[in-house]
């Protein structure tokens, strides 16, 4: 791969850093309509909308007893400095479920290694093999979200239906923790460009590990 990107890959550091939000931001990608994508149009808006399920679910998870005790206690009112711990926690959760979630959905990665496949003779093999892939793949993401769902239908009605003055406390967390999802991309997405482009432009070529890492830090 490394040796590949030094032939091929000659964007510049800014170029690098706007195909990763187009890429991987969660609301650009969703929205973004790109003819180079090979990944499902459908299936990327329908992942917004699920992983926003997912934030308020797995929020609602945090409500505990010590949570609702100190809503009364603050009357009400939301105590954002109390409520902190809660929504980074929530967020870090649900950010590991969705990566799970969008390796079994996206379909990118595995097409374009059909893409750059040189050996005639394996090709069809490889075809084969990446279908039977993406049907593994497509049937796992397909009964695992609509378990989901169904689970966090159930239990939001619930928390809904039991805690009533819990319902602002709530939204309100999800929306902070969702939108901390969609802020921290624009910053951490800086620092892969940084890597790599020094690796592709070291002098020697020998800069294998920095690449590397810098392919680490744009899956986070």
């Amino acid at each position: 791969m490394y040796e590949k990107a030094l032939k091929s890959d000659k964007r510049t550091y800014f170029q690098y850093y706007i195909s990763l939000l187009r890429t991987n931001h969660l609301l650009i990608f969703s929205f973004y309509y790109n003819n180079k994508d090979y990944n499902s149009q459908i299936i990327k808006i329908f992942l917004f909308f699920f992983f926003f399920a997912v934030y308020l679910a797995i929020n609602a998870l945090f409500f505990d007893d010590d949570t609702i005790h100190q809503i009364y206690i603050d009357k009400g009112s939301f105590n954002f400095v109390y409520q902190i711990q809660t929504i980074l926690y929530s967020t870090l959760i649900s950010a590991f479920i969705n990566v799970i979630i969008k390796y079994l959905s996206l379909s990118q990665k595995k097409i374009l290694g059909i893409k750059s496949e040189q050996k005639m003779e394996s090709l069809g093999n490889k075809v084969i093999e990446v279908l039977k892939s993406l049907k593994i793949n497509f049937a796992l993401f397909f009964i695992i979200t609509f378990i989901l769902l169904l689970l966090f239908l159930y239990y939001i009605t619930c928390f809904c239906g039991i805690y009533i003055n819990t319902q602002t406390h709530l939204i309100k967390d999800t929306f902070i923790s969702f939108g901390i999802s969609l802020l921290y991309p624009f910053g951490i997405y800086l620092i892969p460009g940084i890597f790599r482009i020094s690796a592709l432009r070291a002098k020697k070529m020998d800069r294998k590990c920095l690449y590397k890492l810098s392919q680490l830090i744009q899956c986070i």
